[in-house]
């Protein structure tokens, strides 16, 4: 018979929504950091046109996260965490749901300025939010640059963060966020 509290844990949602948000920036960031130095030809319009379906993608998955954290809270931190380390874990979060709005809108900004509507999925067109203007495209294309960078690196901290934990520290924090069947297992192959 298990006898171990039970562990307290994000919702399936909420699980759902951090890991399609995984899938989501592995996706864009490899097509971003490909597409970039690829001469013009179709197929570098084509790879524009599907990071960009992508970007508007985060954006959205971002907005119904935010909205879902609103109604559900997270699970609370164990309490083996140090006050510096739960303030450092807020800022963080706050932090990745910024800029997972800002790295999208700066590239729709930077889409519209540039005088490239985005049509989603090759569907959907997307209001433009400026009207046509290459200077200010090329600063909006500089911020965007930037921002991703910032994502990234927070990002890297985001997941060294959940490494230390598991690995080091050995407390729950990274488990909150596994689906239970991947926490069953886990256990099963500790027995």
């Amino acid at each position: 018979m298990d006898r171990r509290p039970e562990l307290a844990r994000y919702g399936a949602l909420a699980q759902l929504g951090h890991w399609l948000t995984v899938l989501l920036l592995v996706g864009v960031f490899g097509l971003g950091f490909y597409m970039v130095d690829l001469p013009l030809s179709p197929a570098r319009v084509k790879l524009f046109a599907y990071h960009k379906w992508i970007g508007v993608t985060v954006f959205a998955v971002a907005v119904l996260r935010l909205i879902w954290r609103a109604v559900s809270p997270p699970p609370p931190l164990p309490d083996t965490l140090r006050p510096w380390e739960r303030q450092l874990a807020a800022l963080t979060h706050r932090l990745l749901y910024l800029l997972v709005l800002a790295v999208p809108l700066s590239g729709w900004l930077m889409s519209s300025a540039k005088g490239f509507q985005t049509v989603w999925l090759g569907v959907l067109p997307i209001p433009d939010l400026l009207d046509k203007n290459p200077a200010l495209g090329a600063a909006l294309q500089r911020v965007h640059f930037a921002l991703n960078k910032l994502l990234l690196a927070v990002v890297v901290l985001h997941v060294g963060a959940a490494l230390k934990h598991h690995f080091i520290d050995r407390d729950t924090v990274l488990l909150r966020m596994l689906p239970r069947a991947m926490i069953q297992t886990r256990h099963r192959g500790k027995a």
